[in-house]
């Protein structure tokens, strides 16, 4: 288990998000000044909307410290190669999402380390581990930003190569995300077994409500149907392995998957349950 949690998981993100990279192109990136509107409020909503349903979410089901915290963790993560794949089932703006994705996972390096301090801070209270930002910001760059970077880098330098490897993968990150998502739940079993009656809830509120206020949100602001949808999807998957990953690296726990990870686990599953509603009603529009 020592070498599930220390090698084999940082590994599997490591290689998730290069998969991410080799998927991604220089258009990626200048797309922010081209739909600067669109971008924008999906990128406010990811860094700032998910993180206050979040700890609205925590705060109402009455979860406890270290599932709070992991919820908390689950939301300050981007969506990830998901919710490209779901855009582009959906039939949403899959370049859109493809930009935000790269982007937002890009600023993640500073977002998430600072977020998650706060977090455990007010959720632990007496209890909070020692977290320290520095390592974290470090930690996030060595396997999501350089992943990405590294791939984005042969994907320009050598784009036949890059297309060539992109569909093998991204089978890979598929599986190992399944992997990782079911070692996490069959290390902390008996208490996802006493907590699901309010965990499972929280969290399908938690996914059902974020859906919809990034389709309102970006309704209201005059988005065109295809770029709501893809907001919707954006705001509503998030990237449980880097959750499960950064819960395994504040708890500093020697062996096994801590308590922070299972509300990651958890949406991991039950996110495609949520997603799946919604993406039918939206390939019919």
């Amino acid at each position: 288990m020592d070498i599930l949690i220390n090698v084999v998981l940082p590994l599997s993100l490591a290689i998730i998000m290069l998969s991410l990279g080799v998927g991604l192109t220089v258009q990626d990136f200048t797309r922010v000044a081209k739909y600067p509107r669109a971008f924008g409020l999906g990128a406010l909503c990811q860094v700032v909307l998910v993180p206050a349903a979040a700890w609205a979410v925590a705060t109402a089901f009455g979860l406890s410290g270290e599932l709070a915290v992991g919820l908390m963790i689950l939301s300050f993560c981007p969506g990830g190669v998901t919710s490209n794949m779901v855009s582009k089932f959906a039939r949403g703006d899959v370049a859109l999402s493809v930009t935000l994705t790269a982007v937002v996972s890009l600023l993640s390096i500073l977002t998430v380390p600072i977020f998650t301090a706060i977090a455990v801070r007010h959720f632990m209270g007496d209890a909070t581990p020692d977290v320290s930002v520095a390592t974290l910001a470090m930690a996030m760059f060595l396997i999501t930003t350089l992943p990405v970077a590294l791939g984005l880098l042969l994907r320009h330098g050598a784009p036949a190569l890059a297309l060539r490897i992109e569909p093998g993968l991204s089978a890979l990150a598929a599986l190992l995300f399944v992997l990782i998502v079911l070692a996490a739940l069959a290390g902390n079993w008996s208490l996802f077994a006493e907590n699901l009656a309010s965990l499972g809830p929280a969290l399908i509120s938690f996914n059902v409500v974020l859906m919809l206020l990034g389709l309102g949100i970006a309704g209201a602001a005059g988005l065109a149907w295809r770029t709501r949808k893809t907001i919707s999807i954006e705001v509503g998957i998030q990237n449980a392995t880097l959750g499960i990953t950064l819960a395994a690296l504040i708890s500093g726990q020697a062996s096994g998957f801590s308590a922070y990870a299972l509300p990651s686990a958890v949406y991991g599953i039950t996110m495609y349950l949520v997603a799946l509603p919604f993406v039918l009603w939206f390939r019919k529009r």
